[in-house]
């Protein structure tokens, strides 16, 4: 149960108040969306090769294969 203390709040701001904690409540019981989490910066394969690789050369057994 939710209890104003203190203002008087219109019907469209508790509404929006009650969407959140409503929102916040499905979060933390863990209810499973349908869609799925897009992927992160780390899991990302372009972050792997966003630089071209050494060209081979004489010494190119000494370089390590992460630029920089």
């Amino acid at each position: 149960m939710i209890k104003v203390v203190r203002g008087n709040p219109t019907p469209e701001e508790l509404a929006a108040a009650l969407a959140v904690v409503r929102a916040r409540a499905a979060v933390a019981a863990g209810t499973p969306s349908d869609a799925p989490e897009p992927p992160t910066e780390w899991s990302a394969p372009t972050r792997v090769a966003r630089h071209r690789l050494p060209m081979p050369g004489p010494r190119s057994w000494a370089r390590t294969y992460w630029p920089g």
